[in-house]
């Protein structure tokens, strides 16, 4: 098997993986508090991340977290998970999906204005197709317009300046003790969640405790395989893959929340993908970025 190939189908496992999570709290926010199960979330792939750490024989948080960059990329990916987890409770998964999908054009965006990084003119004009994209999703006009999808946007916004911190971030840092940063943020996440859940905490029941340890065990698996992924074969034939994941997602709406996507939200899912994949081909001329995180 191919490097290209071998990292090309770990993206797309990875990808159905995040659709599958993304939906496994989306259903178990219906009967438990979203603030609470962030937390337990967070804590399950605290444990999972540092248990793998322990197994490679490496601490699983080291001096380097308090660094400067590193607080910098908790912070900003605290407010990403915050809104993320409000856009899964409170809007529909595939137009929530869709709109995380322009991640990778804001990332582009940022390391163009704040890394000085070099973008032609014609990534600029898929970014700016990328943008419309998100906007067609939006519906930004009185009549159509949800203040709920707002969540999704800012939550996106969040995972693309987390991904622009993760390139300054330490080499010495690998992927296990990333990852257990990464959840040790969830779970504070779902501590300033639970200050505006509307029900109180309590201990899941057999049949929802069984989906919170899924929850954490598909999330764990599926940040794994994308660092098998994007660590395989060349960044520009692999990264295009992660649009996969918004596909997966559709099906998942139509199949278990019976969402009926508009021709809005399709039509911007299609653009956004579209410029994402041309934006991230063009990238792959140049220098190859490191690889970027999943949510």
């Amino acid at each position: 098997m191919s490097a290209n190939l071998r990292g090309s189908l770990f993206m797309v496992l990875a990808m159905i993986g995040f659709a599958i999570e993304d939906a496994i709290f989306k259903g178990i926010v219906t009967t438990l508090p979203p603030g609470f199960t962030t937390l337990l979330f967070g804590l399950i792939g605290t444990l999972l991340f540092s248990g793998l750490c322990w197994q490679a024989g490496e601490p699983a948080l080291t001096r380097d977290a308090l660094r400067p960059r590193l607080l910098i990329r908790s912070a900003i990916e605290l407010v990403g998970r915050l809104f993320f987890a409000l856009a899964l409770a409170f809007t529909p998964l595939s137009s929530t999906s869709a709109i995380l999908q322009a991640a990778p054009l804001f990332v582009t965006l940022g390391a163009a204005v704040l890394l000085g990084e070099k973008v032609g003119p014609r990534r600029w004009i898929a970014m700016a197709f990328g943008f419309l994209g998100v906007l067609l999703i939006l519906k930004p006009t009185p009549a159509a317009f949800e203040p709920q999808s707002v969540f999704a946007l800012l939550g996106m916004i969040g995972f693309a300046g987390r991904d622009l911190a993760t390139r300054m971030a330490p080499p010495a840092v690998s992927g296990r003790q990333l990852g257990t940063l990464g959840f040790l943020v969830i779970t504070c996440a779902g501590l300033v969640f639970m200050i505006f859940d509307t029900a109180p905490p309590r201990l899941p029941e057999a049949g929802e405790g069984a989906r919170v340890l899924a929850l954490g065990l598909v999330g764990v698996s599926a940040y794994m395989a994308l660092t098998v992924a994007m660590r395989s074969g060349e960044v520009s034939v692999v990264a295009p893959f992660r649009y996969s994941r918004l596909l997966i997602a559709l099906l998942i709406a139509y199949l278990f929340f019976g969402e009926r996507p508009d021709l809005w939200t399709l039509a911007g899912g299609l653009l956004i993908v579209v410029s994402g994949t041309y934006t991230l081909m063009r990238s792959g001329r140049g220098a190859v970025p490191p690889a970027p995180e999943g949510p």
